[in-house]
């Protein structure tokens, strides 16, 4: 794809806005997100499923990307898509960290080899394309989407790769949320190691 966009300098973009993070360990802090296009894992039950085609999205220059996410007072740009690992993210994040005092997070299924410059790095595994070997130990916090009981093995699976001081969070599959989530409140309840993750900005209505 035009060689991934000149090496990143050029993204993707399927929208970028300033907001509360909803999800994970900094639900309702302020964040900048930027949400890239492009992304083969096919998740029956994504929410993002507009952003899978990026020849959808013109692509944009990261230099455009990086002043709009400066000009807001939150130092924290969350980096979404999709899957943004999909394209080299140096361009980006090394601009965002040369524009300030600006603190990058990930929101990656780990299927893709990791770059750019990362502050925090949130692990989202999909089990029909595994995350690489190598992100498990970098991953700050890991967050397994639950759509029935079965993915409880999935969750530990993945559990026993990351480091011990990493987050654990089950978080219910939005459309499923109603039937799913007694059933991870029992299991957190057995295993209080892990903790739930609830999509805040879908309850109170904000991008």
């Amino acid at each position: 794809m035009n060689s991934l966009l000149d090496e990143g300098r050029l993204l993707p973009l399927v929208e970028d806005f300033y907001t509360l993070q909803g999800e994970g360990f900094h639900t309702g802090c302020a964040a900048y997100f930027i949400r890239l296009g492009g992304c083969d894992l096919g998740c029956s039950w994504c929410d993002s499923k507009c952003t899978w085609n990026p020849s959808v999205f013109p692509p944009v220059p990261v230099s455009d990307i990086i002043t709009r996410a400066i000009s807001y007072p939150a130092r924290a740009v969350v980096i979404t898509g999709g899957e943004p690992l999909t394209y080299p993210l140096g361009p980006l994040c090394k601009g965002l960290k040369a524009a300030g005092n600006i603190r990058i997070f990930l929101e990656t299924s780990g299927a893709k080899p990791l770059s750019g410059q990362m502050d925090w790095i949130c692990l989202s595994p999909k089990q029909n394309h595994p995350p690489l070997p190598e992100i498990y130990p970098l991953a700050n916090e890991l967050k397994v989407i639950v759509t029935g009981p079965l993915d409880m093995e999935w969750a530990e699976f993945n559990r026993k790769k990351v480091s011990p001081g990493c987050h654990l969070y089950l978080q219910p599959e939005w459309s499923r949320r109603e039937s799913v989530i007694p059933h991870i409140v029992s299991y957190i309840k057995a295993n209080p190691e892990w903790s739930i993750s609830l999509q805040t900005h879908k309850y109170i209505n904000i991008p």
